[in-house]
Parts: C-alpha cells; sequence; structure tokens
C-alpha cells in the first residue's frame, strides 16, 4: 500500500499556526515515511522552516489570480490522498478542495468561523479536548494519528542570533524581559500604561531593563509603556518574526496578552505570563503547564468577538496582579 500523502491546511496566523505544529508532528510520528505538506501564507513561511516534520512548505500565493492559479496547480500536482484544513475558512477550505484530495476532514459548522466552509470537507468533526492544540490534534488522530507528546519545531537560525546579539549589546542589555502590549484586537488588550508601570516595578525589583516587542503600526503603544515606566525605562527593539525567536527565547521572561507573540514565547520555552480576559485561556492559553496566566473570572464575559475598545475583564487585571504572577513563574524558572 502506498504512503499517505497529507496536506495541512494552516495559512495565518502566528498563535494559531504554533497551534497546529503540534499536530503535523503526530502525522509524522505515526507515518515516517508519509508526505506531509504544509500550505501557509508567505509572511508566516518562516515559521515552518527547518521543520523535520514538514516535507515541503507551501507558499500560497492569493494576491492575483494567476497566483491563485498556480497555487492550485502546485496543490493537485501532488496527488494527495488526505487534506486536512485547521483553518476552517473559506479560503483554507476552498484550496483543500480545490487539490483534488479525495478526503478532506474539517471541524463541525458550530466550530468553524464561517460555517459554511464545512460544505468542502467529506469529513467533520467536532473538537475534543480543552485546548487548541487537542482541537487540531483531534483531525490527525481522525485519519490515523497517534497521540504523542506535543512539541513545537521551530528553528532559529544563526543570522538572527547574532542580529539580537547586536542589538541588546548596543542598549547594553544582559538579562532583560520583555513586554507585548499589542494585539490583532483591542478588547484583548491591556493598556501599554500598565505594561509600564510593571516594567518600572521589575526593574526597581531586579534592576533588569525591560523591551517592548510590537507589530507593525504599534509604535504608539512602545512610546506610552515607554514614557510610563519612569527612570529605567524599557527599550523598543523592532524586529521581524525570525529574530524575535531569539529575543523571546532569552528574555528572563514575557508579558503579553493573548496574541501571537505569546504563543511563540510559550513555544520557544520562555518563562511566559498571560493576560486574559474574554478569550478563554483554558483554549487559547499558553500551553505549558509552568506557564502562569492572569484572568479575573468574575470580570470576564468569555466571547471572541473583536471587540474595538479595552474589554472590562483586561482592565480589572491589576499591575499588582501582573507583578505577583511574574514573582510566581520566575520562582518555577529558578
Amino acid at each position: 500500500m502506498a504512503d499517505p500523502r497529507f496536506l495541512l491546511m494552516r495559512l495565518g496566523s502566528l498563535g494559531d499556526i504554533i497551534h497546529t505544529l503540534p499536530a503535523a508532528s503526530a502525522l509524522r510520528d505515526t507515518f515516517p515515511a508519509a508526505r506531509i505538506d504544509w500550505a501557509v501564507e508567505p509572511k508566516w513561511a518562516r515559521l515552518l522552516e527547518g521543520n523535520r516534520d514538514i516535507s515541503e512548505v507551501i507558499s500560497v500565493d492569493r494576491k492575483s489570480a494567476r497566483g491563485i492559479a498556480g497555487t492550485v496547480r502546485t496543490l493537485r500536482s501532488a496527488k494527495y490522498t488526505c487534506a486536512i484544513d485547521f483553518q476552517a475558512l473559506y479560503k483554507s477550505a476552498m484550496l483543500a478542495y480545490a487539490s483534488g484530495a479525495a478526503h478532506r476532514v474539517g471541524f463541525q459548522s458550530s466550530y468553524a468561523r464561517e460555517g459554511l466552509a464545512v460544505l468542502f470537507y467529506t469529513d467533520r468533526l467536532n473538537p475534543r479536548g480543552p485546548h487548541k492544540v487537542d482541537h487540531n490534534l483531534t483531525l490527525v488522530e481522525h485519519v490515523g494519528a497517534r497521540k504523542s507528546e506535543a512539541r513545537f519545531p521551530l528553528e532559529i537560525r544563526p543570522e538572527d542570533e547574532e542580529r539580537v546579539a547586536r542589538d541588546l549589546e548596543a542598549h547594553k542589555l544582559d538579562e532583560y524581559f520583555v513586554l507585548n502590549p499589542g494585539g490583532g484586537w483591542q478588547s484583548k488588550c491591556w493598556p501599554p500604561e500598565r505594561y509600564g508601570e510593571l516594567s518600572r516595578k521589575v526593574s526597581e525589583r531586579f534592576g533588569w531593563r525591560g523591551v517592548v516587542s510590537i507589530g507593525p503600526g504599534e509604535e504608539h503603544l512602545a512610546h506610552k509603556v515607554i514614557a510610563a515606566a519612569g527612570d529605567l525605562p524599557p527599550v523598543l527593539i523592532s524586529l521581524g518574526l525570525g529574530p524575535l525567536m531569539p529575543l523571546l527565547k532569552r528574555a528572563k521572561f514575557v508579558v503579553s496578552a493573548d496574541t501571537g507573540p505569546l504563543h511563540l514565547a510559550s513555544a520557544l520555552r520562555a518563562p511566559v505570563v498571560g493576560l486574559f480576559g474574554p478569550t478563554d485561556p483554558s483554549r487559547n492559553g499558553p500551553y505549558s503547564s509552568e506557564d502562569i496566566v492572569v484572568r479575573n473570572p468574575r470580570s470576564c464575559e468569555t466571547t471572541y468577538r473583536r471587540g474595538k475598545d479595552y474589554a472590562p475583564s483586561m482592565l480589572s487585571i491589576t499591575v499588582e496582579q501582573v507583578f505577583h504572577a511574574v514573582l510566581r513563574r520566575l520562582e518555577r524558572s529558578s
């Protein structure tokens, strides 16, 4: 019998790709000779470089009709036996269908963000387990993958290590922590002024400087963090995805709300404190049991609506709460 040929559909985003990595690992552990390809948007392909669980990373060009047609030709030429769509959006489900794979696996409509996307699947499943990692494993276990210990293969390039070392040296930073004030939805974020107050308390206690990590268009958040931090403010080091990995990995700890860099830091085994309000940390929190989540359940309504204002549940989190969570997380690392 020929070895299976799997196509994995998880086009983006950062945190969601991180949470899908263990599913690819489970497939590889079960089917060591299988072809396992991963279709991803070009901006996130860096996350999959050097991943030995993946046979080929396919960059999906959706900017033009010609690019889409070329992507479809690439997918169809591989003659996949099974396409697994972890994203449950029209764009991913339609590409899974267009690949020509006879067996197409995805989630039930009640779980999918775009419910009608499931019409492109042959098999529709309810996810099992509490966490997104567990949900994704549900799909690969359905096609025969055995349970295995979750792993997150992420390759750090030497040139990215060197870039970060130069930046840290330029700021005279040896021991540092990372604060990530941004996020895709305002309702999931914590005010930057509170990150600044937290930075001041940590620097006064340990003498460490903070580093502010931001995404494109978030410079205003960094300036607010720095302005609120007092006499030993954190520094802003703006990095792309590759250099961000060694910066997070080397940090004393990372504090972030529910957004991609939080999950990247946890996957790299950096000590993490996650700040949660509207989203459920048992589903979306850092996967490591060593990491700590700060959430005030009485102030929370669990929702995945993308609010444009700070959620009351996030505003209920105090600087003192987060500071003590940092101390607890550092104790676990010692």
